[in-house]
Protein backbone atom coordinates (compact mmCIF):
# COMPACT_ATOMS: atom_id res chain seq x y z
CA UNK A 1 0.00 0.00 0.00
CA UNK A 2 1.07 3.56 -0.53
CA UNK A 3 0.16 6.53 1.61
CA UNK A 4 -0.07 9.88 -0.11
CA UNK A 5 -2.44 12.60 -1.20
CA UNK A 6 -2.63 13.33 -4.88
CA UNK A 7 -4.85 13.36 -7.97
CA UNK A 8 -5.00 11.16 -9.93
CA UNK A 9 -4.41 8.56 -7.23
CA UNK A 10 -2.21 6.25 -9.26
CA UNK A 11 -0.63 4.86 -6.07
CA UNK A 12 -3.87 2.98 -5.47
CA UNK A 13 -2.91 0.44 -8.13
CA UNK A 14 -0.43 -0.93 -5.58
CA UNK A 15 -2.96 -1.27 -2.77
CA UNK A 16 -3.70 -4.97 -2.60
CA UNK A 17 -3.91 -7.56 0.17
CA UNK A 18 -4.52 -11.31 -0.13
CA UNK A 19 -8.05 -12.26 0.86
CA UNK A 20 -9.41 -8.73 0.73
CA UNK A 21 -11.59 -7.11 -1.91
CA UNK A 22 -10.74 -3.58 -2.97
CA UNK A 23 -13.46 -1.08 -3.87
CA UNK A 24 -13.80 2.69 -4.22
CA UNK A 25 -16.49 4.92 -2.73
CA UNK A 26 -16.60 8.63 -3.57
CA UNK A 27 -19.04 11.16 -2.10
CA UNK A 28 -18.27 14.77 -2.97
CA UNK A 29 -14.70 15.49 -1.78
CA UNK A 30 -14.46 12.22 0.13
CA UNK A 31 -12.79 9.57 -2.05
CA UNK A 32 -12.10 6.27 -0.31
CA UNK A 33 -10.37 3.09 -1.34
CA UNK A 34 -11.43 0.27 0.97
CA UNK A 35 -10.03 -3.23 1.37
CA UNK A 36 -12.33 -5.63 3.20
CA UNK A 37 -13.61 -9.20 3.17
CA UNK A 38 -16.13 -8.31 0.44
CA UNK A 39 -17.47 -5.30 -1.40
CA UNK A 40 -19.29 -3.21 1.19
CA UNK A 41 -19.85 -0.25 -1.15
CA UNK A 42 -23.51 0.36 -0.17
CA UNK A 43 -22.70 0.25 3.53
CA UNK A 44 -19.66 2.51 3.17
CA UNK A 45 -21.53 5.02 1.04
CA UNK A 46 -24.27 5.27 3.67
CA UNK A 47 -21.71 5.80 6.44
CA UNK A 48 -19.91 8.50 4.47
CA UNK A 49 -23.14 10.31 3.61
CA UNK A 50 -24.25 10.31 7.25
CA UNK A 51 -20.89 11.51 8.56
CA UNK A 52 -20.57 14.20 5.88
CA UNK A 53 -24.10 15.46 6.56
CA UNK A 54 -23.25 15.94 10.22
CA UNK A 55 -19.96 17.67 9.38
CA UNK A 56 -21.51 19.90 6.72
CA UNK A 57 -24.35 20.90 9.04
CA UNK A 58 -21.86 21.87 11.74
CA UNK A 59 -19.81 23.93 9.28
CA UNK A 60 -22.97 25.67 8.08
CA UNK A 61 -23.66 26.76 11.66
CA UNK A 62 -20.00 27.52 12.44
CA UNK A 63 -18.43 28.91 9.23
CA UNK A 64 -15.08 29.60 10.89
CA UNK A 65 -14.59 25.91 11.50
CA UNK A 66 -13.75 25.31 7.84
CA UNK A 67 -10.96 27.89 7.58
CA UNK A 68 -9.52 27.97 11.09
CA UNK A 69 -5.78 27.28 11.28
CA UNK A 70 -5.89 27.19 15.08
CA UNK A 71 -7.51 24.63 17.38
CA UNK A 72 -11.29 24.96 17.72
CA UNK A 73 -12.87 25.35 21.17
CA UNK A 74 -14.29 22.14 22.65
CA UNK A 75 -17.96 21.66 21.82
CA UNK A 76 -19.76 18.86 23.69
CA UNK A 77 -22.82 19.37 21.49
CA UNK A 78 -20.97 18.83 18.20
CA UNK A 79 -21.49 15.59 16.21
CA UNK A 80 -19.05 12.77 17.05
CA UNK A 81 -16.97 13.23 13.87
CA UNK A 82 -16.57 16.93 14.65
CA UNK A 83 -15.63 16.29 18.29
CA UNK A 84 -13.02 13.80 17.11
CA UNK A 85 -11.52 16.43 14.79
CA UNK A 86 -11.58 19.10 17.50
CA UNK A 87 -9.82 16.86 20.02
CA UNK A 88 -7.14 15.77 17.57
CA UNK A 89 -6.45 19.31 16.39
CA UNK A 90 -6.12 20.52 19.97
CA UNK A 91 -3.38 17.99 20.69
CA UNK A 92 -1.45 18.87 17.53
CA UNK A 93 -2.06 22.62 17.69
CA UNK A 94 -3.63 22.96 14.23
CA UNK A 95 -7.00 23.76 12.73
CA UNK A 96 -9.70 21.07 12.94
CA UNK A 97 -9.92 20.46 9.19
CA UNK A 98 -6.36 19.10 9.37
CA UNK A 99 -7.95 16.00 10.90
CA UNK A 100 -10.91 15.56 8.55
CA UNK A 101 -9.52 12.85 6.23
CA UNK A 102 -8.26 10.71 9.10
CA UNK A 103 -11.47 11.17 11.07
CA UNK A 104 -13.68 10.09 8.16
CA UNK A 105 -11.46 7.09 7.37
CA UNK A 106 -11.72 6.03 11.01
CA UNK A 107 -15.50 6.49 11.18
CA UNK A 108 -15.86 4.17 8.20
CA UNK A 109 -13.19 1.72 9.29
CA UNK A 110 -14.49 1.19 12.80
CA UNK A 111 -17.96 0.31 11.56
CA UNK A 112 -16.63 -1.99 8.83
CA UNK A 113 -14.42 -3.76 11.37
CA UNK A 114 -17.64 -5.15 12.86
CA UNK A 115 -18.34 -6.86 9.51
CA UNK A 116 -14.88 -7.86 8.24
CA UNK A 117 -11.90 -9.51 10.04
CA UNK A 118 -9.53 -7.06 8.34
CA UNK A 119 -10.32 -3.56 7.09
CA UNK A 120 -8.13 -0.94 5.43
CA UNK A 121 -9.58 2.45 4.52
CA UNK A 122 -7.46 4.95 2.54
CA UNK A 123 -8.67 8.54 2.26
CA UNK A 124 -6.28 10.73 0.30
CA UNK A 125 -3.22 9.11 1.84
CA UNK A 126 -4.64 8.89 5.36
CA UNK A 127 -5.21 5.29 6.35
CA UNK A 128 -7.20 3.35 8.94
CA UNK A 129 -6.04 -0.24 9.43
CA UNK A 130 -7.61 -3.05 11.42
CA UNK A 131 -5.37 -6.01 10.59
CA UNK A 132 -4.65 -9.51 11.91
CA UNK A 133 -1.43 -10.04 9.91
CA UNK A 134 1.52 -7.68 9.24
CA UNK A 135 1.06 -5.06 6.54
CA UNK A 136 3.50 -2.79 4.73
CA UNK A 137 2.67 0.79 3.78
CA UNK A 138 4.87 2.47 1.17
CA UNK A 139 5.74 6.14 1.54
CA UNK A 140 5.12 8.39 -1.42
CA UNK A 141 7.46 11.38 -1.16
CA UNK A 142 7.20 13.46 -4.29
CA UNK A 143 10.44 13.79 -6.25
CA UNK A 144 12.60 12.36 -3.48
CA UNK A 145 14.65 9.32 -4.52
CA UNK A 146 13.19 7.63 -1.44
CA UNK A 147 9.63 7.86 -2.74
CA UNK A 148 8.01 4.39 -2.81
CA UNK A 149 11.42 2.90 -2.00
CA UNK A 150 10.82 2.81 1.76
CA UNK A 151 7.95 1.12 3.55
CA UNK A 152 6.56 0.92 7.07
CA UNK A 153 6.05 -2.63 8.26
CA UNK A 154 3.10 -2.59 10.66
CA UNK A 155 2.62 -5.17 13.38
CA UNK A 156 -1.02 -6.22 13.93
CA UNK A 157 -0.53 -5.65 17.67
CA UNK A 158 -0.69 -1.91 16.87
CA UNK A 159 -4.10 -2.34 15.25
CA UNK A 160 -6.49 -0.57 14.95
CA UNK A 161 -4.15 2.11 13.73
CA UNK A 162 -4.02 5.36 11.82
CA UNK A 163 -1.15 6.00 9.38
CA UNK A 164 -1.37 9.51 7.97
CA UNK A 165 0.93 11.58 5.77
CA UNK A 166 1.24 15.27 5.01
CA UNK A 167 3.36 16.63 2.17
CA UNK A 168 4.45 20.05 0.98
CA UNK A 169 5.03 18.73 -2.55
CA UNK A 170 2.40 16.02 -3.11
CA UNK A 171 -1.35 16.58 -3.25
CA UNK A 172 -3.53 19.50 -2.21
CA UNK A 173 -3.08 19.52 1.57
CA UNK A 174 -2.05 22.84 3.10
CA UNK A 175 1.49 22.70 4.50
CA UNK A 176 3.75 25.48 5.73
CA UNK A 177 6.82 23.25 5.67
CA UNK A 178 9.03 21.68 3.04
CA UNK A 179 8.83 17.97 3.83
CA UNK A 180 8.23 15.56 0.95
CA UNK A 181 6.54 13.31 3.51
CA UNK A 182 5.62 13.70 7.15
CA UNK A 183 4.05 10.44 8.31
CA UNK A 184 2.59 9.78 11.76
CA UNK A 185 1.28 6.60 13.40
CA UNK A 186 -1.34 6.78 16.16
CA UNK A 187 -4.27 4.73 17.42
CA UNK A 188 -6.55 7.57 16.32
CA UNK A 189 -6.38 8.34 12.58
CA UNK A 190 -7.73 11.83 13.28
CA UNK A 191 -4.82 12.48 15.64
CA UNK A 192 -2.34 10.96 13.19
CA UNK A 193 -3.73 13.23 10.47
CA UNK A 194 -3.55 16.41 12.55
CA UNK A 195 -0.11 15.54 13.91
CA UNK A 196 1.23 14.80 10.42
CA UNK A 197 0.16 18.28 9.31
CA UNK A 198 1.77 19.90 12.33
CA UNK A 199 4.93 17.81 11.93
CA UNK A 200 5.29 18.77 8.28
CA UNK A 201 4.80 22.44 9.17
CA UNK A 202 7.88 22.28 11.39
CA UNK A 203 10.25 21.11 8.67
CA UNK A 204 12.00 23.75 6.59
CA UNK A 205 15.23 21.87 5.78
CA UNK A 206 16.96 18.56 6.55
CA UNK A 207 18.49 20.23 9.62
CA UNK A 208 15.03 20.55 11.18
CA UNK A 209 14.20 16.83 10.99
CA UNK A 210 15.57 16.10 14.47
CA UNK A 211 13.79 18.92 16.31
CA UNK A 212 10.54 18.16 14.48
CA UNK A 213 10.66 14.50 15.50
CA UNK A 214 11.45 15.51 19.09
CA UNK A 215 8.33 17.67 19.04
CA UNK A 216 6.02 14.94 17.72
CA UNK A 217 7.48 12.49 20.25
CA UNK A 218 6.22 14.79 23.01
CA UNK A 219 2.59 14.42 21.94
CA UNK A 220 0.40 11.93 23.82
CA UNK A 221 -0.62 8.68 22.08
CA UNK A 222 1.68 9.11 19.07
CA UNK A 223 3.31 5.75 18.28
CA UNK A 224 5.88 6.80 15.68
CA UNK A 225 6.75 9.16 12.85
CA UNK A 226 8.82 9.35 9.67
CA UNK A 227 10.09 12.44 7.86
CA UNK A 228 11.48 12.60 4.33
CA UNK A 229 13.09 15.87 3.26
CA UNK A 230 14.85 15.66 -0.10
CA UNK A 231 17.16 12.68 0.16
CA UNK A 232 17.19 12.67 3.98
CA UNK A 233 15.02 10.48 6.19
CA UNK A 234 14.40 10.54 9.92
CA UNK A 235 12.27 8.26 12.06
CA UNK A 236 11.17 7.95 15.67
CA UNK A 237 9.11 5.53 17.73
CA UNK A 238 7.55 2.17 16.85
CA UNK A 239 8.56 2.40 13.22
CA UNK A 240 10.01 -0.56 11.31
CA UNK A 241 11.38 0.63 7.98
CA UNK A 242 11.78 -1.86 5.15
CA UNK A 243 13.23 -1.42 1.64
CA UNK A 244 10.81 -1.71 -1.29
CA UNK A 245 11.56 -2.69 -4.86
Amino acid sequence: MTTAAQEPRTYRTRMTRPGLKGFRVAVKETDLLVLAARDFSPEVREIVIQERQQLEAYIAGHPGFLSSLAPWPPDPFAPPVVREMIEAAAVAGVGPMAAVAGALAARVGRQLALLSPEVIVENGGDIFLAITQPATVALLAGKSALSQRVGLKLDPSLSPLGVCTSSATVGHSLSFGRAEAACVLAPSPALADAAATALGNRVQSPDTIGPALEWVASLPEILGAVLIVGQKLGAWGRVELVPLT
